[in-house]
This record gives C-alpha cells, sequence and structure tokens, in this order.
C-alpha cells in the first residue's frame, strides 16, 4: 500500500521500514504481533493529542529533545523495540506532522503481515481482506455503520468483530479492527483492498483482479497467473469475483489498468461503435 507522502516523509518512511525488517528477521510472530499493537496504540495517541504530534515532528526542536520525550512518555509502557521505533521516527524529518502516524500504522501494518508470513498464513489473510473489501463495496450501508462517526468506536468494534467471528484469520481482524479504529480519513473498503495488496507486496507479488462470469477451475487461474505474470514481469496474485452481467469472459484490473475480455464489455464496445 503507497501513501502520498512528500518526499522527505517518505524517505523517512523508507529507512524505518528497513529498520522494521532486521527486526522481522530477529523476532517471532509473537514478538511482531505486540510490536505492531504497540505502534498502532502510538499512532493512536498522536492522532488525538495533535500538540505532541507537531512536537515530535517539528524539525526545529532538537531531535534529541524530541527522543527523550518519547522516552519519558513510553517507557516502562511499551517494549523496547517499539519505544526505540517510535524514537526512530522522532528523530527522523517529516513533511507534515499527520505523516508521523501515518508511518507509525503503516509499520504497525507491517508487523503484522510479517507476523502472518512467519505462521504460513499471509495468503490468506490477502484473500480475507480482498473479499471483505468486496463485501462493503456491495454493501454501502455497512460501511456506513462502521464508518459513522457518531457512533462509539467501541460500537463499531462490536459490530466487526460480529461480522469477521470465527470467519477469517487473527492478522485480518486485527487490521480491520486497527482500520475501523484509525481510519485516516479512507473509506474501509478501500482500505481492505489496499490492505490486501499490501500482503501481497509483501511476497512480492502485484495483485490482479479478475471478475468473471463463471468459477474458474484451479488449472484456468493458474494459466491465468502464468499469462499475468509474463505479460506484466513480475509474480502476480489473483483476486477472484463473480459476476453473472458479463454474461461471458472475464475483466482483468491490475492497478489503473484494464483489460476488458467480457462478453458484456465486447458489446458495449459494439454498441458505441454503432451509428446513432
Amino acid at each position: 500500500m503507497a501513501l502520498d507522502l512528500p518526499a522527505a516523509s517518505r524517505e523517512s518512511l523508507a529507512d524505518l521500514a528497513s529498520r522494521l525488517e532486521v527486526l522481522v528477521d530477529q523476532v517471532g510472530p509473537a514478538e511482531l504481533d505486540a510490536f505492531g499493537d504497540e505502534l498502532f496504540a502510538v499512532a493512536r495517541l498522536l492522532a488525538a493529542q495533535i500538540g505532541l504530534r507537531r512536537h515530535l515532528a517539528d524539525p526545529s526542536v532538537p531531535e534529541s529533545a524530541r527522543t527523550d520525550v518519547v522516552e519519558r512518555l513510553l517507557a516502562g509502557k511499551v517494549q523496547r523495540p517499539a519505544l526505540e521505533a517510535v524514537q526512530a521516527a522522532a528523530a527522523a524529518r517529516w513533511s507534515r506532522s499527520a505523516d508521523l502516524i501515518d508511518a507509525l500504522q503503516t509499520l504497525a501494518r507491517t508487523a503484522v503481515l510479517a507476523s502472518a508470513e512467519k505462521t504460513g498464513r499471509l495468503d490468506e489473510a490477502e484473500d480475507e481482506l480482498f473479499r471483505f473489501g468486496r463485501i462493503l463495496d456491495r454493501e454501502p450501508e455497512l460501511a456506513r455503520l462502521l464508518a459513522d462517526p457518531v457512533t462509539p468506536i467501541e460500537g463499531r468494534i462490536r459490530l466487526l468483530d460480529q461480522l469477521l467471528s470465527g470467519k477469517v484469520t487473527q492478522t485480518t481482524a486485527t487490521l480491520l479492527r486497527q482500520a475501523v479504529e484509525l481510519p485516516r480519513g479512507q473509506h474501509l473498503d478501500v482500505l481492505a483492498e489496499e490492505l490486501a495488496e499490501m500482503a501481497a507486496a509483501r511476497r512480492h507479488r502485484s495483485i490482479a483482479r479478475v471478475t468473471t462470469a463463471v468459477r474458474l477451475t484451479p488449472d484456468q487461474e493458474q494459466r491465468l497467473v502464468d499469462t499475468l505474470s509474463r505479460l506484466y514481469g513480475r509474480p502476480m496474485s489473483l483476486q477472484v469475483e463473480l459476476d453473472e452481467s458479463l454474461l461471458g469472459g472475464l475483466v482483468v484490473r491490475v492497478g489503473n489498468e484494464v483489460i476488458d475480455g467480457s462478453v458484456a464489455g465486447r458489446l458495449e464496445t459494439a454498441r458505441r461503435l454503432l451509428p446513432h
């Protein structure tokens, strides 16, 4: 998931992400889950405390003063890896104070996905996140209820837990709870799909969203994966959705590019070409 960050913030996040990968290599899933939870809690704190966030992101404040604030605030409340990560973030350069929140949230999500990778559940989480995004896209009232700022956050999390209970991995549940608690102005259906893309990127893959009129067999899916991987020059991950209105064929979306091989698409093209 690519954040739209100015250059300085983008460079700072890239540096923090590199440091996180060192931690990923050194610790197990439980430690990564704890790290993710703690960084997300700090991101929520900074979202609520505007003055604190501005202080930690202010380049005119000496670096040592910013890291000392983090030490006093978090020492004994989070584990050492999370404390050091937040200190590194406070020492970095940010174009906007809000970028600090986005960076910590991104690191938290990366840690949770890395934990799933270590337990062999990353593919499953990717699929669950994508499908939940599709459900919300088809059910706008449900998406509205989960994002309604008038409803207390506890009520929205309770609704989400009822929807997910026993149906998804802990990774998916954690990431979606975080998204509901701190949406950062994004629609939840879009955010769920971006999290699926983030999971795919963790496996160095891109997502191809495939809409088809009939269910594909495993062999057909594999041939499509092979074809798209050759076409785009990188490994691909399929997310398949059924839509009988296509009549036949399929539609493939990779990023902003659309390959429409559906019968409905060809009929619409022919209709536009006919003289009026």
